[in-house]
C-alpha cells in the first residue's frame, strides 16, 4: 500500500503504515506534519476532519495533513498508544512536539500551530475575514487595567446602545473584571456570530472554571491542606485559584500533577480543565510546555 493524497487539498494525505517513515518522520524535516488518527465511525472525528483539511488548505503548504484510519493502519495506531480518536499529533524535525486527544474548534486549532511556529504560508483570499491576524492583534496587546477596560467598555457601549460588537467588548472587561453574572447575560445575548467568536468562547470558559469555586475555600486555606496529593477535589479547587488569581504557572502545575495522580476523577476533569485553560492563558510558550506535558502524561 502507498500514501495517497487528496483530490480536494495537495496538503492532506492518507498515511499508511509502509510510507510513514517517507511521508510523515522524514517529510516533517522540511514541512511540519500534522497527523490526524481518526476511524469512520467515530463522531467527534467527523466534525474535526472537515475542520483541519480546511486548515491545510488555508495554511497553503506551511503544514501537511497526515490521515491514519486506526482500524485501517492499527500498527501504526499501536505503536502510538492511541487510546482514543480523533488523537492530533505535531511533528516537527522527525519528532513528535506536541499532540491533543479530541475535537478542538478552529480557533483553538490556529492558536495551537501558531504556538510551534507555523502560521500560514500566504494571505488569505480576498473577502475571507482573517480573523487569526485579530486574534493575534489582540493576544499581543498591552493589557489595559480591569476596571479601567471596563469604564471605556461601558462608555462605548451607551454611545452606541444597538452595537452588537460593543456588547462583545463590555462583556470580555466584564470578564475580566470578574462580574461573571453580568458577562455570562450579554455572551447569552449576542447573536450567533458573535456568540461563537473565539474571544466569547474563551470567556465562556473562564467564567466556568470560576463557576467552580463557588464554594471553595480561599487560596490560603487551600495551600494549607496537607493532603492535597491525595484529595482530587480540593487539588482542583487549589489550581483553579491559582490560575484565576495570577500564579497561572502554578495552577498549571497543578492540573498535570491531578491528571497524573487521579486521571479517571472526575470522568476526566483534570484533562477537561486543562483544555479549558489553555484558552484563557496568554502565555503561549507556557501553554506549549504544558500541552506537551499533558500529551506525555495521555500517550
Amino acid at each position: 500500500m502507498t500514501s495517497t493524497t487528496s483530490d480536494s487539498n495537495a496538503h492532506v494525505i492518507d498515511i499508511t503504515t509502509d510510507r510513514f517513515q517517507q511521508d510523515v518522520l522524514d517529510a516533517s524535516l522540511k514541512t511540519p506534519i500534522l497527523v490526524d488518527f481518526w476511524a469512520t465511525w467515530c463522531g467527534p472525528c467527523k466534525s474535526l476532519g472537515p475542520i483541519l483539511e480546511k486548515l491545510a488548505a488555508d495554511y497553503n503548504g506551511a503544514f501537511t495533513l497526515a490521515k491514519v484510519d486506526v482500524d485501517k493502519e492499527q500498527q501504526l495506531a499501536a505503536y502510538f498508544q492511541i487510546r482514543s480518536v480523533p488523537t492530533v499529533m505535531l511533528l516537527k524535525d522527525g519528532q513528535i512536539v506536541d499532540g491533543f486527544p479530541g475535537a478542538l474548534p478552529e480557533g483553538e486549532l490556529r492558536k495551537f500551530l501558531s504556538q510551534h511556529g507555523v502560521e500560514p504560508a500566504a494571505p488569505q483570499l480576498a473577502g475571507i475575514d482573517e480573523t487569526g491576524t485579530g486574534i493575534h492583534d489582540e493576544a499581543v496587546a498591552a493589557p489595559l487595567d480591569p476596571q479601567a477596560e471596563l469604564s471605556r467598555a461601558r462608555e462605548a457601549l451607551a454611545a452606541k446602545p444597538d452595537d452588537d460588537a460593543l456588547k462583545l467588548d463590555l462583556a470580555l472587561a466584564l470578564t475580566r473584571a470578574a462580574d461573571f453574572a453580568a458577562a455570562s447575560t450579554l455572551l447569552d445575548a449576542l447573536p450567533a456570530n458573535l456568540a461563537t467568536d473565539e474571544r466569547a468562547q474563551n470567556a465562556r470558559a473562564r467564567i466556568e472554571l470560576a463557576s467552580a469555586l463557588a464554594t471553595a475555600p480561599d487560596l490560603a486555606s487551600l495551600r494549607q491542606r496537607g493532603d492535597l496529593e491525595d484529595d482530587p477535589v480540593a487539588l482542583h479547587q487549589l489550581a483553579l485559584r491559582e490560575l484565576l488569581e495570577g500564579d497561572v504557572e502554578q495552577g498549571l502545575d497543578r492540573l498535570l500533577e491531578m491528571l497524573s495522580r487521579h486521571r479517571a476523577h472526575g470522568d476526566g476533569l483534570a484533562q477537561k480543565t486543562l483544555i479549558q485553560a489553555f484558552r484563557i492563558v496568554d502565555d503561549a510558550a507556557l501553554v506549549s510546555r504544558c500541552r506537551r506535558r499533558m500529551s506525555a502524561l495521555l500517550f
